[in-house]
């Protein structure tokens, strides 16, 4: 029996809480503005592990990448199907869509590899990471780009705190366990564990951006240029990064040892 597809009652959701809001957008903005500094130009190959409805994988293809979208999700895939329709034939055409999670990502795309390998905001699902970062690097070329962001476990509990649930953030200190707003449970990382997990896994760590953190705490922020550039600029400097809601880790895959 397939397992059941836990995103389906979410997936409309999740696509207009997580990226039609202030706070997606600045997600958006900001993974975005960081992303593209690191990738290879395009035509280049990429993969977005958990891509969901390509809100950040269609503007890619739209810039001239080549875009597989994987994730487990039939409803999430949907979303992406429905944006791609609105889309250029040429833009559409660059994007291919695949049901498979990271786990199982080999098996659907046989000897593919890509020139970046794209997971954001996926990780924190997992309950084992090293399997999955294992996964991720697995799915990239010798030289090709990882990107990983995940939620930051140094900050877990400024959320509860600026809500007033004190008993909730003095828990939150010596957890890495948190439900979020879809009302699911998630973990948090540190950039040095996941830095060392990519290391394992032949990827070397080259750099790291915070993701969001005035937007974050603001009650009702509005969307603005000025937002977003301190968004970025915030990203980028400590300690501003260092206590931002998700850190976005960015590592190159090394070449394989030589044989013989």
């Amino acid at each position: 029996m397939p397992e059941a597809d836990v995103w389906a009652p979410l997936a409309d959701r999740f696509v207009r809480e997580h990226y039609d809001s202030v706070r997606g957008r600045v997600r958006l903005h900001v993974i975005g503005t960081h992303l593209r500094a690191h990738l290879p130009p395009p035509p280049a190959s990429l993969v977005d592990v958990g891509g969901g409805g390509g809100n950040l994988s269609i503007p890619l293809a739209a810039a001239g990448y080549q875009v597989t979208i994987l994730d487990p999700s039939a409803a999430m895939l949907a979303q992406a199907a429905a944006r791609l329709a609105a889309e250029e034939t040429q833009v559409a055409g660059r994007v291919r869509l695949v049901q498979a999670s990271a786990e199982t990502a080999r098996s659907a795309l046989g000897a593919d590899r890509f020139d970046g390998v794209l997971c954001h905001a996926v990780i924190l699902y997992v309950a084992d990471p090293r399997p999955f970062i294992a996964a991720l690097a697995d799915l990239a070329v010798p030289g090709g780009v990882v990107s990983v962001v995940a939620k930051n476990a140094n900050c877990l509990a400024v959320r509860p705190a600026l809500d007033g649930r004190w008993a909730d953030a003095l828990s939150a200190f010596d957890t890495d366990r948190q439900v979020n707003t879809l009302g699911l449970d998630t973990r948090a990382d540190t950039v040095e564990q996941l830095s060392a997990l990519l290391d394992e896994s032949g990827v070397d760590p080259v750099a790291w951006y915070g993701v969001r953190l005035f937007s974050d705490w603001a009650s009702s922020p509005e969307l603005s240029a000025d937002l977003l550039a301190v968004e970025a600029e915030a990203s980028r400097r400590d300690p501003y990064r260092q206590i931002s809601r998700l850190f976005h880790l960015i590592g190159i895959r090394r070449p394989p040892p030589p044989t013989g």
